[in-house]
């Protein structure tokens, strides 16, 4: 798998949570089209014809993606597509008409009501577009609320709040109020605060939409730098297909409760699979996408005259890429995560696959 986020080069992970025939419907009688939580009475095409001619409202309609562990796994699509509900019913904050999430192999719509409590506060954290602060409360009080709720010491979370907001770049604002602070500066303390329990899997539904374009890239950038250090498993809702682009290792585009295609940045804006994903990504530049690793010549092995000194990685793409070929026209060695050389990448390299790109687009 390939990742223009935070996670590098392709890799092979385990499976951390997954949705498994998830539809979410809503109308009188919904659960009637179905034999139980886990199996649909008719073919699911037809069957969601038949629902919305009832007069129901399809907002997921049989979804099935795995998150594996480490990834940036980002659900996007229109108002309406069913992106926030697919989120929802990950996290069991909408409860699924009919299917199964499995988190860690468990079915989490099997949990008990306490079960799910103690998974919410242990193993997820979640940010939304609206903050959500409390605004009676300081930054280091918000940051340690989740804590104060799982029943640690004063002391206690009031060092481990302190170590986060001190890891978001917040430290000297430990005592300001939310009021007081910037949109940015609340939306780092949503992540402190989310953070804060140490969850192994992330919940981001549109959390930057709200900011202005270069508080959103400041924070997008944040977001990043987070990720090296933490690898958390994320899964991020977000409309804009550009910030997908920076973020994802993968993406899944949605369109009126269905998914219309899952792949990596480069998969979708390279090969679409519709109308509608190349809607989606037709102003997105080539260079942005394609990486260095996806057109790099291996050589056979032998990469004679390749200095390890200026190589870049294999997920760099190759609008970082072209600058540098200027000083190197000989090529530049691709590394793996470990700095040894596993290709090349030569400026005929670069010509021939944005040639290529663009005949497949025409």
């Amino acid at each position: 798998m390939t990742g223009n986020g935070a996670n590098g080069a392709t890799t092979a992970r385990e499976v951390k949570i997954s949705c498994r025939n998830i539809w979410k419907v809503y109308g009188p009688e919904c659960d009637s089209y179905f034999d139980d939580r886990n199996g649909v009475v008719d073919d699911p095409p037809g069957l969601c014809d038949r629902m919305r001619e009832d007069s129901h409202v399809v907002a997921a309609s049989d979804v099935t993606f795995d998150v594996q562990a480490g990834e940036i796994f980002i659900i996007m699509g229109l108002s309406g597509s069913g992106k926030s509900t697919m989120v929802r019913c990950l996290s069991r904050l909408v409860e699924p008409t009919a299917g199964e999430v499995l988190l860690d192999g468990s079915d989490l719509l099997k949990a008990s009501e306490d079960e799910l409590i103690d998974i919410r506060r242990h193993k997820m954290g979640m940010v939304f577009q609206n903050f959500g602060l409390l605004p009676h409360l300081s930054v280091l009080e918000n940051v340690a609320f989740p804590l104060k709720v799982q029943g640690q010491s004063r002391p206690e979370r009031e060092a481990r709040a302190q170590e986060m907001v001190e890891l978001v770049g917040l430290e000297g604002r430990e005592n300001a109020f939310p009021r007081q602070l910037s949109g940015g500066q609340q939306q780092r303390v949503g992540i402190a605060r989310s953070l804060a329990v140490e969850p192994e899997l992330w919940f981001l539904d549109e959390p930057f939409s709200a900011l202005d374009p270069l508080i959103r890239r400041q924070m997008q950038d944040e977001f990043l730098r987070l990720q090296k250090m933490l690898h958390k498993t994320i899964v991020f809702i977000t409309h804009d297909f550009l910030e997908a682009l920076r973020l994802a290792d993968r993406i899944v585009i949605m369109k009126d409760g269905r998914v219309v295609q899952m792949g990596t940045p480069a998969d979708l804006v390279l090969r679409p699979a519709d109308d509608y994903v190349a809607e989606f990504t037709k102003d997105v530049p080539r260079v942005r996408v394609i990486t260095a690793g996806e057109i790099m010549d291996t050589g056979g092995g032998g990469y004679d005259g390749l200095d390890p000194a200026n190589g870049v990685a294999a997920e760099t793409t190759l609008e970082d890429l072209m600058p540098r070929m200027a000083s190197h026209p000989e090529g530049l060695a691709i590394l793996n995560d470990g700095g040894a050389i596993i290709g090349r990448v030569t400026p005929q390299d670069i010509v021939r696959a944005l040639a290529a790109a663009d005949a497949e687009a025409s």
